[in-house]
């Protein structure tokens, strides 16, 4: 079920989290308590208002760690609606008239990419340091994490010599109704999953929607409704498989759950969480703000160390832990087609899902 998170609860969940501490109010942000801006942060100094609207289908954890730091060293408090990316990107479009956020932090970049009308044209501060393949050409978004796209299991339910090597080995019939897969509808990372997939086995031949077909069988009727459920489904023992994002995955393991990781062998794709500034945004300078501060070097860094982020900065670096990018065998992703397509490729999903 999709949430409204307010910003205590939000703030309250990052103090137990990131300290330890049990307090749980909402840190109490004034002039007398504002860090100014830094090189590291590179943010503007004069923001236009108190507060910054923030839309994002990032988890809890990513959320309360970027929010609690942005309010604690910018000054500015941070209200957050919290929903799966297609619900929000549906939201911006239905509020074009009168928008009521002003950023989008998180969800596929090519999700995103549809929506760039919905966006204000934008050169972050440090662009200098972030890597250019995961900037938008148009400047109506920036790359803020590479995400490959794995498979992840249950360690105790399934056998070492049955753990999947592949895309391929989803539909095999000993998984029917144990995979856990996100509805591409409501999901970004979901849908750049299904276009990788369609790209590993023919996307313009018509052999990747052969490949969907048996898949979208062997899911059995079962397609959850957030990206947060696959991930949580397997941990927790309800689904034995599932594709999800790696970084998701990292923290489950890091935290010492029985599950494991795959890079699928046909290939996986690496595209990058987004952000983007909302056109017409009420609060466009904390817009900036906000958008150079989740950019900056110290915010990067600490979403790399305590969150297993890949960075797009160039100075920061990778998780310990991960694979290098480098080292993933990568799919021919095409950006253009994912995005500009994602009606033709929805329209396409949705007949697969009803049999047609």
């Amino acid at each position: 079920m999709k949430k409204l998170l307010s910003l205590s609860l939000v703030l309250a969940m990052s103090v137990t989290m990131f300290t330890g501490c049990a307090k749980t109010e909402t840190p109490k942000v004034s002039e007398t308590t504002k860090t100014p801006a830094t090189a590291a942060t590179s943010v503007p100094t004069e923001p236009d208002s108190k507060t910054v609207t923030v839309y994002s289908p990032h988890p809890a954890e990513a959320i309360n760690a970027g929010v609690k730091e942005f309010q604690e060293k910018i000054g500015i408090k941070v209200d957050v609606v919290a929903a799966g990316t297609g619900e929000l990107l549906k939201r911006i479009e239905a509020e074009s008239g009168n928008p009521l956020g002003d950023v989008i932090w998180g969800g596929g970049a090519d999700s995103l990419s549809a929506y760039s009308k919905f966006f204000e044209k934008y050169t972050p501060k440090d662009v200098s340091a972030l890597d250019p393949k995961y900037i938008d050409a148009n400047g109506y978004w920036m790359g803020e994490s590479p995400l490959p796209m794995i498979i992840m299991y249950n360690k105790k339910l399934v056998a070492e010599k049955d753990i999947p090597q592949g895309w391929a080995d989803l539909t095999d019939p000993k998984w029917k109704g144990k995979i856990a897969y996100a509805d591409p509808a409501k999901s970004g990372s979901s849908y750049t999953i299904m276009c990788t997939m369609l790209t590993a086995f023919g996307k313009d031949d018509g052999k990747g929607w052969d490949f969907m077909k048996k898949f979208v069988a062997n899911l059995d009727g079962k397609i959850l409704g957030s990206s947060s459920g696959v991930y949580k489904g397997i941990a927790d023992g309800e689904y034995s498989v599932g594709l999800t994002l790696e970084k998701e995955a990292a923290n489950y393991i890091k935290a010492g759950a029985g599950v494991g990781i795959v890079y699928p062998k046909e290939g996986t794709s690496a595209v990058p969480d987004g952000i983007a500034i909302i056109k017409g945004a009420k609060n466009m300078k904390n817009a900036k703000l906000f958008i150079d501060f989740m950019l900056g070097k110290e915010c990067q860094t600490m979403m790399s160390t305590q969150l297993n982020r890949r960075p797009v900065r160039t100075d920061v670096a990778p998780p310990q832990g991960l694979q290098p990018l480098k080292d993933l065998k990568l799919v021919n992703y095409d950006f253009t087609w994912a995005s500009g397509q994602k009606e033709t490729i929805m329209a396409k999903w949705k007949d697969v899902v009803i049999g047609k």
